[in-house]
């Protein structure tokens, strides 16, 4: 496949996360214009953190005038996630790829965007990526800036449904790959009840989310990892080539 190739392939796929992403950030921009930024403001944060959980806790902490250390470990606890996705993609990325595309493809990842990139066969091309990312992104932008010039126009009720979107798209992306795969399949479901265990169990449910996921995600995966290891064989297939 050529570059061109590889980057209609990841607007294609990217095209639905944006729509999600488009959703879900209108209820961030709500929350700014409550919390009094500007809508260039709003619109920056989204650009440069692209994070539903980090803006929405970044921009509380903001608002309660809490101080630079607490908005630090915060931010570094919610989203300490990003380096265990980050460290899984590598594995997907060519031994020769330069700094500079790792680099980029490195400012989008995001809980949807990498299970879109991660589950694509052999190498990934950084051209992929940058499509998903080139859709995605500017949804995510577009719906901060549609929020904040909205503001409380919008019933309560309708907002909370922009909310769910983002669940509905990212079980989108986990169920075809569940269906096709009975590791994979029970990987998920293990996930979800250990996530529920975590939730309501004494002593775990005092766990921060940001910890929560990257215990589950070091167990899960370690466990995977080590009862069902994936041939060298099987590492070949259909290649997005760097």
């Amino acid at each position: 496949m050529k570059r061109r190739d590889y980057l209609k392939a990841g607007l294609r796929d990217g095209f639905p996360i944006g729509l999600g992403y488009l959703a879900v950030s209108f209820t961030f921009g709500i929350m700014g214009k409550n919390a009094g930024i500007s809508a260039w403001e709003a619109v920056l944060i989204s650009a440069t953190n692209v994070t539903s959980a980090g803006q929405f806790a970044g921009l509380s902490l903001m608002t309660a005038q809490a101080s630079y250390l607490e908005v630090a470990v915060t931010q570094f606890i919610i989203n300490l996630r990003y380096c265990l996705m980050s460290c899984a993609l590598s594995q997907k990325l060519d031994a020769k790829m330069p700094f500079f595309h790792r680099f980029l493809i490195s400012y989008g990842v995001t809980d949807e965007i990498f299970g879109v990139t991660v589950s694509t066969e052999g190498k990934l091309s950084p051209f992929y990526s940058y499509g998903v990312i080139g859709i995605a992104v500017p949804g995510w932008v577009l719906g901060t800036f549609l929020g904040i010039i909205s503001g409380n126009i919008l019933p309560a009720r309708v907002i909370s449904a922009l909310s769910v979107a983002l669940y509905g798209m990212f079980i989108a992306i986990i169920i075809p790959p569940s269906r096709d795969n009975k590791v994979v399949a029970g990987i998920v479901l293990s996930s979800m009840a250990l996530s529920f265990v975590f939730t309501f169990a004494p002593l775990l449910k005092e766990i921060s989310s940001g910890f929560r996921i990257i215990i589950l995600t070091l167990l899960i995966a370690g466990a995977a990892a080590a009862l069902f290891p994936i041939k060298d064989e099987a590492k070949e297939g259909p290649s997005y080539g760097a």
